[in-house]
């Protein structure tokens, strides 16, 4: 009897070992197919979950993908990104960035819930008797939290969309500043290189206009005698 109580205890151990494991992958595979740009949906929180929530959850969560206890490849992977979500939650700019957007999000579903609103007449009536709180009790609900959740990523993938745009567009421009300050360097080169090449055939050039200055004198002075010479036979001639 006692032997067959031990054996009941390792099969249990043996199987909560492998739920538990399982449990493990399945955490990794839920984070790695979140939504990259919403660090709530990593840590499975609500947006309105505060900064001590943020870090409760984030040591559940990590315990149970830690390398050193999930033997799933991907375990660390899955790790960084929680570790990932928690610092932009954290972080009062990056948290406020989200929550901008998420204040974006409910005012657009808002808007559209009033146009639905006009067409239904009962809903109407309900929302202006209950002054406000059938809306409330509607975003309470699992219906508006989905489809906030979706809103989210709308709105978020759209300004990393813009943001990507404009950073390859400062690139761009950048890249072009360099070509041409690369253009304006070799420009001043070439010119300073013949600057130079002038510099260093300016003695030449001297002695060889000297040169040419003294041949040139020498050739005038050789025609100006020859021409007196020429006249003054000339001159002998005619007596």
């Amino acid at each position: 009897m006692g032997s067959s109580e031990a054996d009941d205890d390792q099969l249990l151990k043996s199987f909560r070992a492998e739920v538990s494991e399982a449990e493990r992958d399945n955490e990794v595979v839920r984070i790695l197919g979140c939504f990259k740009l919403n660090p709530f949906e990593h840590l499975k929180l609500s947006f309105d979950s505060s900064v001590d929530e943020v870090k409760k959850q984030y040591r559940k969560l990590s315990l149970l993908v830690h390398p050193d206890k999930c033997k799933h490849p991907q375990a660390q992977e899955a790790f960084g990104a929680l570790a990932k979500a928690q610092q932009l939650l954290l972080d009062p700019q990056e948290r406020g960035y989200i929550l901008d957007q998420v204040t974006s999000a409910k005012e657009e579903l808002r808007a559209k819930r009033k146009k639905e609103l006009r067409k239904d007449s009962a809903s109407k009536i309900k929302s202006q008797v209950d002054e406000g709180k059938y809306e409330e009790q509607f975003e309470r609900s699992d219906e508006f939290q989905k489809q906030l959740i979706i809103k989210v990523r709308e709105i978020l993938t759209d300004k990393e969309w813009r943001r990507r745009k404009m950073q390859m567009r400062i690139s761009e421009e950048e890249g072009r500043l360099k070509k041409d300050e690369e253009e304006t360097k070799e420009m001043w080169k070439r010119k300073r290189e013949h600057e130079e090449k002038w510099e260093e055939t300016r003695d030449q050039r001297v002695s060889s206009w000297r040169d040419f200055m003294k041949t040139g004198k020498k050739e005038s002075s050789n025609l100006q005698g020859s021409r007196l010479k020429t006249r003054t036979n000339l001159m002998f001639r005619g007596q």
